[in-house]
């Protein structure tokens, strides 16, 4: 069973940027599309983008869109979550995911497998 494992959360101002990373075990990296979800305090898990699995198509939130992109690197077992201009609202642990399908959907009961999620504080 594939490992995934998040990096890259910290505490940041409004207007700043981080570059989340989710590090995969497994050699069949690149075989199904890969998710990030995010869940703030009180809140249900909502996706917030998603990459097919040779990162040609994306799909992202429209809360995050125009500031946010999800990208990977199948050589390197590795996709990354760029999120700029940062408000408090996108406050939240980020979880990344593994479906079972190749194509980016939003449906989280589509992605079978997670890691244990990164923690992004924004400050206002």
């Amino acid at each position: 069973q594939v490992k995934l494992v998040e990096s890259g959360g910290g505490l940041v101002q409004a207007g700043d940027s981080l570059t989340l990373s989710c590090a995969a075990s497994e050699g069949t990296f690149g075989t199904y599309a890969m998710g990030w979800f995010r869940q703030g305090a009180g809140k249900r898990r909502e996706f917030v983008a998603a990459i097919d699995r040779t990162g040609e198509f994306k799909n992202h939130a429209n809360s995050v869109k125009g500031r946010f992109m999800i990208s990977r690197n199948n050589a390197d077992n590795t996709m990354y979550l760029q999120m700029d201009n940062l408000k408090p609202e996108d406050t939240a642990i980020y979880y990344c995911a593994e479906s079972q399908f190749r194509s980016p959907t939003r449906d989280r009961t589509d992605y079978p497998h997670w890691g244990q999620g990164t923690t992004v504080t924004v400050s206002s």
